[in-house]
């Protein structure tokens, strides 16, 4: 018989590639080459710094520059868009299929190991999962949950992002993307997921935090982020394609 946590595991990680995580016991041995996230947010570490060099390279060679003509903070900001679809996706998964953890991980719970190109390998406590399979199928945890997730590992890569010098406006822009991309990934993959999909995702975008970061359009609901990733600014001439939300999008 399935155990309810691997089920779920199982469950969230079907609905495709940034959705997908493994488990790990809180206060496990670290075995290579899984790390702690909570590296990202140490300057000292150097993490950060390392993948937006890498983000950076990929970026130039996309236009066939150097990387030096992508704008660092171009770079800081893709990668940090990249990092919270990855961290956000699971915990929004977890939440259409049964709620949001009441106590969300913080980064140093959570563990990965890192790739660029697409989702990296990502690793949630087997306790936070847990604690959701044993709760209430269909339910929504209230707005604590939602603000907890946003005042932990999110704000803390939010903190990260903005010592490279990207304004906070763009990085929670960056936050409420991620938590619309999610949703909308959901509802691609599982169309019966789309009410919970589209609660979890309301009920996070509707906190403080992401108020001001986006609008939704009164008569479809269409997401659109105040802010823009800035990713158009790493083409030739700062004349790249821009993103289907971005706030630069002509109505």
């Amino acid at each position: 018989m399935t155990e309810p946590t691997t089920e779920l595991q199982e469950q969230v990680s079907a609905l495709g590639p940034f959705f997908t995580f493994e488990t790990h016991a809180t206060g496990s041995e670290l075995i290579a080459p899984w790390r702690k996230l909570s590296e990202v947010a140490r300057a000292e570490s150097g993490v950060l710094e390392e993948r937006v060099a890498s983000v950076r390279a990929a970026l130039a060679a996309g236009g066939g520059r150097p990387a030096e003509a992508v704008e660092l903070r171009v770079a800081a900001s893709v990668a940090h868009l990249g990092l919270m679809a990855r961290v956000v996706s699971p915990l929004l998964g977890l939440a259409a299929l049964h709620r949001l953890p009441s106590r969300p991980p913080m980064l140093d719970d959570l563990r990965w190991h890192s790739g660029l190109g697409g989702a990296f390998a990502l690793s949630l406590p087997r306790e936070t999962v847990a604690a959701v399979a044993t709760g209430d199928a269909g339910s929504v945890a209230g707005a604590g949950a939602a603000g907890a997730l946003l005042e932990g590992p999110v704000r803390d890569l939010v903190d990260a992002g903005a010592a490279f010098s990207v304004s906070r406006r763009i990085l929670w822009g960056n936050v409420a993307s991620a938590v619309n991309g999610a949703a909308a990934g959901i509802v691609s993959a599982a169309p019966a997921l789309a009410r919970p999909a589209r609660t979890a995702a309301l009920l996070m975008l509707r906190q403080p935090q992401l108020r001001d970061a986006h609008a939704l359009d009164p008569r479809n609901g269409r997401f659109r982020r105040r802010s823009c990733c800035l990713i158009y600014r790493a083409a030739p001439d700062a004349a790249g394609a821009v993103c289907g939300d971005c706030v630069l999008v002509r109505r």
